[in-house]
């Protein structure tokens, strides 16, 4: 079962301070924030936590009246697809300013979506200059007056938006105990191709065409009675090179593809070897915790000779050196090489991704590790480990409780990863360590 986080939108007309809302919402200067009407071109996601409950915050930029210049045009439909695919929508205003025919226009605009809207009057730190209670006059009955500078009422705004949620019930996914597999990486790397290949028949559009797939598509199938779920997604590439707001919609889409996998395929073409968006895609991957496996294709393109494959091995994992826990295989959609191959990493990946270690066992491998490497001090203190045990799986999350936080640096945290792998092998998937203070006694 795979519960899906809902997605909410910051919408608005430019420089009502959704950059900044944002930044107050999700806790860190992510979006840039400027004096300056569209500086926000593109969406940026975030992740926000409150009272328990998870969701993805998405910043637009402002929706700017209908007009010929390219680059604001695509800032108006990333926001309108934002608006499209979320759950919930924030609808930004300016107390200061009060009310515009530009708010009115928007507003017209999300009425038609018969999605919950709620109104943030933003800039109302000086309550008795905010001209916000016009804006009831837009139709919308939920309104908070927020200040993003200071952190005014950001609290009640939260509590407002996880008021709107679904019912858990209708944000799962029930996929009993299959594999569900998302394929990622830049478009024109042979994604579609290689899930044809698998599936040995063309349900899905192949194309030399970037961007042929705009939608995830869900193909389930099953090999020697056992299913999987491949899930197809567009193709994620650097922002400097997305030219039109469709694709940069995709990464969207992209992104809650991932969140629906137990396991990724990172597909890397091998004509072009490993690229900066390949590393930041990685990245995306395990920061959701999902299982990993790296595909090498076109490798059928590549002339070789006795030392290619080492070589080339030999560079991928200096450049995706922290995901070293992935297995690489080399692949062909055109040859099927090691296509069969990959069906059994999938299962051991997908099996990893969800093991489970007894109490007894995280504790003697935590006291074994601690003895043959004790943590360094600090300041005179040195950190204690007192009790360790598994909470989580999908990803593998282990927590330790400790004596104190700040004594516990990250280069030892990478240190107990390393021996938590090397004894109950995790191949392919990430692994989380979370640390608790225990109350001191007495």
């Amino acid at each position: 079962m795979i519960f899906l986080k809902p997605i909410v939108a910051l919408i608005g007309r430019p420089n009502v301070g959704k950059s900044a809302l944002f930044n107050r919402l999700v806790g860190s200067s992510i979006a840039v924030v400027e004096d300056t009407p569209g500086v926000t071109r593109d969406r940026i996601y975030g992740e926000v936590e409150w009272s328990g409950k998870e969701f993805v915050l998405i910043d637009t930029g402002g929706i700017i009246e209908k007009t010929d210049n390219s680059i604001i045009s695509q800032v108006r439909a990333q926001a309108e697809l934002a608006i499209e695919e979320a759950d919930i929508i924030i609808l930004a205003l300016d107390s200061m300013t009060g009310l515009t025919e530009h708010d009115k226009e928007i507003a017209n605009m999300l009425r038609g979506t018969n999605k919950p809207v709620i109104m943030a009057a933003n800039k109302s730190e000086n309550i008795n200059k905010a001209n916000y209670f016009e804006f009831y006059s837009l139709g919308f009955s939920d309104m908070i007056p927020v200040s993003a500078i200071h952190g005014t009422n950001v609290g009640d705004l939260l509590d407002e938006i996880i008021n709107k949620f679904p019912l858990l019930e209708e944000r799962e996914e029930e996929y009993e105990d299959v594999v569900t597999i998302s394929l990622l990486g830049k478009p024109n790397v042979g994604k579609s191709s290689l899930v044809n290949k698998i599936l040995n028949e063309n349900r899905i559009i192949v194309s030399d065409e970037p961007g042929t797939t705009r939608d995830a598509i869900d193909t389930r199938i099953k090999i020697e009675e056992e299913e999987f779920i491949f899930i197809d997604t567009a193709g994620l590439r650097k922002k400097s090179r997305v030219k039109q707001g469709i694709e940069k919609f995709s990464v969207l889409r992209s992104i809650k593809a991932l969140e629906r996998s137990d396991v990724s395929l990172l597909v890397i073409d091998a004509t072009q070897g490993v690229t900066e968006q390949d590393k930041k895609i990685a990245h995306l991957i395990t920061d959701r915790g999902r299982g990993l496996i790296i595909l090498v294709n076109k490798w059928d393109l590549i002339d070789k000779d006795t030392k290619t494959g080492d070589r080339f091995l030999e560079q991928l994992k200096f450049e995706l050196s922290f995901v070293d826990f992935a297995p690489i295989l080399f692949v062909s959609a055109v040859t099927g090489k090691n296509l069969q191959k990959l069906l059994d990493v999938i299962k051991v990946t997908a099996e990893n991704h969800s093991k489970r270690v007894s109490t007894p066992d995280i504790n003697n491998i935590i006291h074994q590790s601690v003895l043959m490497y004790p943590p360094p001090s600090f300041k005179g203190r040195r950190l204690r480990i007192y009790y360790a045990t598994q909470t989580k799986v999908k990803p593998p999350t282990f927590l330790l409780f400790i004596n104190d936080k700040e004594l516990f640096k990250n280069s030892y945290r990478k240190y107990l990863m390393g021996r938590i792998r090397e004894n109950f092998d995790f191949e392919g998937t990430p692994i989380h360590i979370k640390e608790k203070e225990r109350e001191r006694r007495g």
